[in-house]
């Protein structure tokens, strides 16, 4: 059975900004914002909600299936997925489309703006699970993809009886509540971070109660305040990893995603699985690029103790044996 991972896969444009963004907003010009921002630095990376969450899970010997509609200029990406060992048959490439591709700009307090290029993503709605035979899932991840498609995951999935994790994150912007009432209820897992679940509650009229009773497992990601994960009525407080540094923002969501599931298709319990997802998560903050992050799985099992105490499940992990060199 199959890790099967929906979503954007795209290159990103990472910038940087030396000021704060928020020094250049004048409050009552908020009807007329015409605004610039000098990048001092750029850097072409890599990314895709979909892709990311796929390599921190590789790094963690999972195995994900990524189901992904690309452009023609996929090609040199494709090959680097392949040299990481990740499955691409489910990627598809259309011919006359680019890849998705994102823009950002980081400023000094690690605030971000973005756009968002859809390309060959806007095709994904047109592919269902069952054309391409993998309604065999053990579990399919919905992360940000075309709306329409992530829609008709979600809907598929409830009527094939495949479970389902849904993470909207950034098109909460494009999905009505109306749109989310349809496809929240009934997930195994729905991930968020703190301004997220207040978008979707504020979208519906639902309180964090009643989508807690709606979803199995609830997971907000708070940044420094570690995360929150609700299940089966309680609330499990896992604290942040310790950084050593943040160098880049961009990805450390997906990276709490891909270490979280990673862990969750091992086998381990959820505050572990949050541990785990944590820890990936500083990793790819310490690095620029959201796949830039490696590390041993001696020096996973060292710092995951470092930070949260010895963890004996953690072997369920070693025998998968995917940890890069």
């Amino acid at each position: 059975m199959s890790f099967v991972i929906t979503g954007s896969v795209a290159y990103d444009y990472l910038m940087r900004y030396p000021g704060r963004f928020r020094d250049q907003i004048l409050p009552d010009q908020l009807d007329n914002i015409s605004l610039s921002f000098l990048a001092d630095s750029m850097r072409r990376e890599r990314g895709g909600v979909a892709a990311n969450i796929a390599y921190t899970m590789k790094l963690l010997g999972a195995d994900p299936v990524i189901l992904a509609t690309v452009g023609h200029d996929f090609g040199d990406y494709r090959r680097w997925l392949e040299a990481q060992g990740l499955n691409t048959r489910q990627i598809i490439e259309i011919e006359d489309e680019l890849t998705a591709t994102f823009f950002v700009s980081t400023d000094s307090d690690q605030n971000q703006i973005a756009n968002f290029y859809t390309g060959a993503m806007a095709h994904a709605r047109h592919y269902r699970l069952a054309d391409r035979e993998l309604t065999d899932a053990q579990l399919v991840l919905i992360s940000p993809n075309d709306p329409g498609a992530m829609l008709n995951y979600a809907q598929e999935c409830k009527e094939l009886g495949i479970p389902f994790a849904y993470d909207p994150s950034q098109q909460l912007a494009r999905l009505s509540g109306e749109e989310l009432a349809k496809s929240v209820p009934g997930a195994a897992y729905l991930l968020c971070n703190e301004y997220e679940i207040a978008m979707v509650q504020n979208k519906t009229g639902w309180s964090l109660t009643q989508i807690c009773e709606l979803v199995e497992v609830v997971v907000v990601t708070k940044g420094k305040e570690g995360s929150a994960i609700h299940a089966a009525g309680k609330v499990t407080h896992v604290a942040a990893a310790r950084l050593t540094e943040i160098v880049e923002p961009t990805g450390a969501g997906d990276a709490f995603r891909g270490g979280f599931f990673a862990a969750r298709q091992a086998g381990l319990p959820l505050d572990v699985c949050g541990r785990v997802g944590s820890l990936c998560s500083a990793y790819s903050l310490e690095n620029l690029g959201p796949t830039a992050h490696r590390f041993t799985h001696d020096e996973f099992l060292a710092r995951y103790e470092e930070n949260f105490g010895p963890e004996p499940a953690l072997d369920n992990l070693r025998a998968s044996g995917h940890y890069e060199q």
